[in-house]
This record gives structure tokens, sequence and C-alpha cells, in this order.
């Protein structure tokens, strides 16, 4: 009974320490998407991103180009777990949700569900590429390279 004690006790010590030790890491990404729908869209894409440490990557993207003929503008706000974060050589995948805005001169603006999932490489060196798929509004690809500024330990 004290030996069952002494190891859940030493597992949720040994958890909490582990996490302690996660560097928060910023991600700055810049590429080419293009949505296939009803108003295709292809553009140039920038974006931010937040890794607070472990497998999730909070991401905000702003794309701008051509929609159908008309300048349009693409906002995305996702959620997303990369697989293995902790991969300074070889790929990792990665999978996420969250929601969409696409708009363009002389057409009313729409909100989505975005669906998206990539592959990425070296996510834990300062420099890689992604490519990525997805639904939102349409049919989603989109490909670039990612620049990591990573923090401090936290303790």
């Amino acid at each position: 009974m004290v030996t069952r004690w002494a190891v859940m006790v030493a597992t949720a010590v040994g958890a909490s320490g582990a996490s302690a030790q996660r560097v928060a890491i910023t991600e700055l990404q810049a590429g080419g998407s293009g949505v296939i729908a009803t108003h295709d869209f292809w553009g140039g894409e920038v974006g931010i991103a937040r890794r607070p440490g472990g497998q999730l990557r909070q991401v905000v993207t702003v794309a701008l180009g051509d929609a159908a003929g008309a300048l349009g503008v693409r906002v995305r706000a996702a959620a997303q777990f990369v697989l293995k974060p902790g991969v300074s050589r070889g790929t990792s995948p990665y999978a996420g949700v969250g929601l969409a805005f696409a708009a363009a001169r002389g057409a009313r603006g729409a909100g989505y569900l975005a669906v998206m999932a990539g592959w990425e490489a070296a996510p834990a060196r300062v420099r890689g590429w992604y490519v990525e798929l997805g639904f939102e509004g349409g049919a989603r690809v989109a490909a670039g390279v990612r620049w990591r500024r990573f923090g401090t330990r936290r303790t």
C-alpha cells in the first residue's frame, strides 16, 4: 500500500518537474497559399505562432492575393497539435482546427471552420519548411518557411 502511494507521488512530481523544463517558442512563417473553392484564392501568407511548451501551437495567419480576379484576404486562427515538437533532425506531422475568414473586393466576407494537417522540418530548430493541406471554405494548400525564437527555460 505504501509503495503504491510512493509510486503515485513520484510520478506526479516527475511529471510536473518535466513540464517545468519546457521551452516556449515564438514562430514567424511566410509562404504561399491557395484555396480551391467557388471563388479560388491564390496568394502570399504570413503568420505568427506561439508554442507555450509541449505539443500545442497557437497560430494566426493572414494571406493576401487574388480571389477570383479581385483583391482577397484570408485570416485564420488555429490550435495545432505537433506530434514530435522536439525533433531537431527529420520531420514531424501536425494537425489542427480553427476558424477562418475570407473576403474579397466586391463580395461578401464569410467565416469557415478550418481543419488542417501538415508536415514540417525540424520543429526544434531555428528554421524549417512546412507543407499543409486542409479545408476552410474549400480545399486549401500552403507551403513556406518557419523561423523560430526559443525562449528561456521556465521553472
